[in-house]
């Protein structure tokens, strides 16, 4: 599995980069935990019907805490309850969310929303039906050395990106910057893998991370000058939210062809109930939710998987108007963003979102915190390797 090579590269990045010896640990994020406000999911399995329709879920990357919510859903029964029997399918970089729905492989897929829109324009039919994560996790991270501390600062540097669609909100920062992406003697663009290696050797001045995952991985590896596990305090960090360039991420989409046919709009509205009950869950068990990733197939280990959870609740929560609603101006400004990053070649046509059966799913919610108004984030403890 391409993850698992992924994770054998960077631990042994890690170790080839100090020899050092014994343990170690960086708390970062320090902040207070608490329960949401209202009632909680209720952590019991409830009753399900006897015969259950099968839909499967396509997920945009590997089993981990990033789908956490949908894992949840499954584990403690809220699909059953609805009368679901559902198949979380894992994604993979060759695969596209978006041409499996469109091609009937899935009901329902997880994709970051650029990455659905592209297939529109040549002939799929996806459409968000709930935005789940709110804010963009993306950041570009430098060690403190490099004195990179606003965009500005990348001109001359080597500045790494995933591809496949993920430098959009890099280059258009860039460009707001004043820097062109497209010009070497801007800045010298890198192609990144999905790790830290580059970056911890030295190779990259500021890498391309998902503050839910990458970011970690080097808060998880040593400083050979310390032989202690960096921390926050090594690394500049810019954020792609806050500077302006952000895109909407993993949002839940379905094909408009299928929501069309007799009763499906009925059962979307059934899927998303259940998945944001799995989200809800989640936050407010977060240590249970971990367990259930974890026997999901996710390859990384526990403590990973608990600091990934917690930024990704982050992202999440709070849900100003509720759990899955889609902000018409942060997707607006994702068309911008896309199309500045030519992941897509012209303005959206026809309906891309609506927001009509989340709304509905949450009304069926009334009785649960559907906002997370009141959650802040825990403090987690990285270890060496993400143990």
């Amino acid at each position: 599995m391409r993850l698992r090579r992924m994770t054998a590269l960077f631990a042994a990045a890690s170790m080839a980069l100090a020899a050092c010896t014994g343990g170690g640990a960086a708390t970062v994020a320090p902040s207070t935990a608490s329960e949401a406000p209202g009632a909680s999911v209720a952590s019991e399995a409830p009753s399900a019907p006897a015969e259950l329709k099968p839909i499967r879920l396509q997920l945009q990357w590997f089993p981990q805490a990033q789908f956490a919510g949908y894992f949840a859903a499954k584990d403690k029964g809220y699909y059953a309850e609805e009368g679901f029997d559902v198949t979380i399918l894992p994604g993979a970089v060759e695969i596209v969310p978006a041409t499996v729905v469109a091609g009937g492989q899935a009901e329902f897929g997880i994709s970051w929303v650029p990455r659905m829109l592209a297939p529109r324009e040549s002939g799929a039919d996806g459409v968000v039906i709930a935005q789940v994560f709110q804010r963009s996790p993306t950041l570009q991270v430098s060690f403190k050395d490099r004195s990179i501390t606003k965009p500005e600062d990348l001109k001359g540097k080597k500045v790494g990106s995933w591809g496949f669609g993920n430098e959009a909100e890099l280059y258009a920062g860039l460009r707001k910057a004043g820097i062109d992406p497209d010009n070497p003697s801007d800045v010298s663009i890198v192609a990144q893998q999905f790790d830290m290696v580059a970056f911890a050797a030295g190779e990259i001045d500021a890498a391309q991370a998902m503050i839910y995952n990458e970011y970690a991985q080097v808060l998880e590896t040593k400083n050979p000058a310390t032989c202690q596990l960096y921390t926050a305090d090594d690394l500049n960090v810019i954020s792609w939210e806050e500077y302006g360039t952000s895109m909407l991420q993993d949002a839940i989409f379905a094909s408009e062809a299928w929501l069309a046919q007799a009763g499906n709009e009925d059962d979307a509205v059934k899927f998303l109930k259940a998945s944001f009950k799995g989200w809800i869950f989640c936050r407010d068990n977060p240590e249970e939710c971990v367990d259930i990733v974890l026997k999901s197939d996710a390859a990384l280990p526990k403590g990973h998987q608990t600091w990934q959870l917690n930024e990704v609740s982050g992202i999440i929560w709070p849900a100003p108007n509720g759990i899955g609603i889609t902000d018409s101006a942060a997707f607006d400004r994702t068309v911008e963003v896309a199309l500045a990053g030519k992941i897509l070649t012209k303005p959206v046509e026809g309906t891309a979102w609506r927001n009509d059966l989340a709304e509905k799913a949450l009304a069926e919610l009334a009785d649960l915190d559907t906002k997370g108004t009141s959650w802040t984030k825990a403090s987690v403890t990285l270890t060496e390797g993400g143990q």
